[in-house]
């Protein structure tokens, strides 16, 4: 017995009734770090904190009583001072007779879990501190979807409560327009692990619509499995809003600019239009060459447009695209900035007409093919395009170089800083242009890699 009580890694220590100690194991003499010769016939009181003495004596009272003191946590005091927690087992000891004669006391050590404890509330606290203070709405799901927390702005602005919203109770706060929709979005994300992004009004407690942004992440385990979802809720009311007024007054402008365009027009008209009915007929179509063009940036937030859009909305007047004539070869996602859009749309437009009055498109069997790419050269990611007509009548270059030229080559030297030449080849009008990738607006990375595929 003795040897099993000195190589026990708990603390185990015997008293009498008076509360001094008759036996002390070696692993108490670790734990208080006090020799049991200091603590043998002297009071268990050395190791108990002065504001737990009525603790001892609520344990003495019991163990006279016959009463075994089930596994509790408290403080004890090691040699130097120190307060460490334990948690202490206490049963009466009988004598042959059975008269309680003294008390066994089992101690454990807690100091490592009072430190890992003291970690976790302190990561809680932070993580509280984080998830209530950030401006999103936040929650978090299972595995499969189940919605089991939110934060609390997400309770401030619903008005709800966890018991309402776990699971999918979350649908009793959406737009009943939109909610299946939402569901049918989200569940695809559930069931194909991919990330979730989404917008949609939530109903916040005063019964007011607010739209959401909302974007949701899976985290994984080791092995690449889902073990829950993290997703955020931000406000962009406002944001579209704000859109929407931006929306409305370019559309205005546009609108004002269209009737200014058209009055030039019916000036030109009625100064010139009886006298040089060529030159009313070249204005007339530049303008409305700048009409659409701005008309296609308005559609875009003046952001900009990309070069297939801006090519078919000019070409479109001299020939209907489906029927195979004019054919566009490029990624679809090349944007260009409104000024280099402008310039572009405007040059297009005249290779366009020249092709119909006097290139590929004058007669039944031309073609015309515009391709664009962009590509490295020199080091440096370049816009390049190239108008090619072919089987149409044979060329002859011009005498002069009129407006047309300057709007076909000069214009885009300078509005994209690009190379530009134009060759009237005996088969055909060829028109090659080279852009630094500055002039485009956004998507260049992805342009070059789906270039390169």
């Amino acid at each position: 017995m003795a040897a099993i009580v000195d190589h026990s890694s708990d603390a185990i220590v015997s008293r009498d009734l008076d509360g001094n100690v008759m036996s002390w194991n070696v692993a108490a003499e670790r734990l208080f770090d006090i020799p049991a010769a200091e603590m043998v016939g002297h009071s268990i009181r050395r190791i108990v904190p002065a504001d737990r003495q009525d603790e001892e004596d609520s344990i003495f009272a019991r163990v006279r009583n016959g009463e075994l003191v089930p596994k509790f946590e408290t403080m004890r005091l090691r040699a130097d001072g120190t307060e460490i927690p334990v948690a202490i087992t206490v049963s009466p000891i009988r004598d042959a007779a059975g008269t309680i004669i003294g008390a066994s006391e089992i101690a454990n050590d807690l100091r490592e879990q009072a430190n890992l404890r003291a970690e976790l509330l302190q990561s809680r606290q932070r993580f509280e501190a984080l998830a209530n203070n950030i401006p999103q709405l936040a929650w978090m799901a299972d595995r499969n979807g189940w919605m089991f927390w939110y934060n609390q702005r997400w309770y401030d602005f619903t008005g709800t409560t966890l018991a309402e919203m776990e699971g999918w109770g979350w649908c009793g706060v959406h737009h009943p327009d939109h909610v299946d929709r939402v569901v049918e979005s989200v569940q695809r994300s559930w069931d194909t692990g991919e990330p979730w992004s989404e917008t949609f009004p939530l109903r916040g407690k005063t019964g007011e619509y607010r739209w959401f942004l909302t974007q949701a992440q899976p985290l994984r385990d080791e092995n690449g499995d889902v073990i829950l979802w993290c997703g955020t809720h931000t406000d962009i009311t406002e944001e579209r809003e704000t859109n929407e007024r931006i929306r409305l007054l370019m559309n205005e402008v546009n609108h004002r600019s269209r009737n200014i365009l058209a009055t030039i027009q019916a000036i030109i008209q009625r100064t010139v239009g009886g006298t040089d009915p060529e030159l009313v007929d070249a204005l007339t179509r530049r303008i409305a060459a700048l009409s659409a063009n701005q008309d296609l940036l308005t559609s875009g937030n003046w952001i900009g447009a990309t070069v297939e859009d801006i090519a078919k909305s000019q070409i479109l007047h001299v020939s209907d695209i489906s029927e195979g004539r004019v054919e566009f070869d490029g990624p679809p996602d090349v944007k260009l900035k409104p000024s280099a859009a402008e310039a572009l749309g405007l040059a297009i437009h005249e290779l366009a007409t020249n092709a119909a009055k006097y290139g590929a498109l004058s007669n039944s069997e031309g073609r015309v093919t515009l391709r664009w790419r962009v590509e490295e050269r020199d080091g440096a990611p370049t816009l390049a395009l190239e108008w090619r007509e072919r089987d149409g009548p044979p060329v002859v270059s011009p005498k002069r170089c009129g407006f047309g030229t300057t709007i076909i080559k000069r214009n885009p030297e300078m509005a994209m800083r690009a190379q530009v030449t134009l060759d009237y080849l005996p088969d055909g009008v060829e028109w090659r242009v080279l852009a630094p990738l500055d002039v485009l607006a956004k998507a260049a990375k992805e342009s070059i890699r789906q270039s390169g595929d």
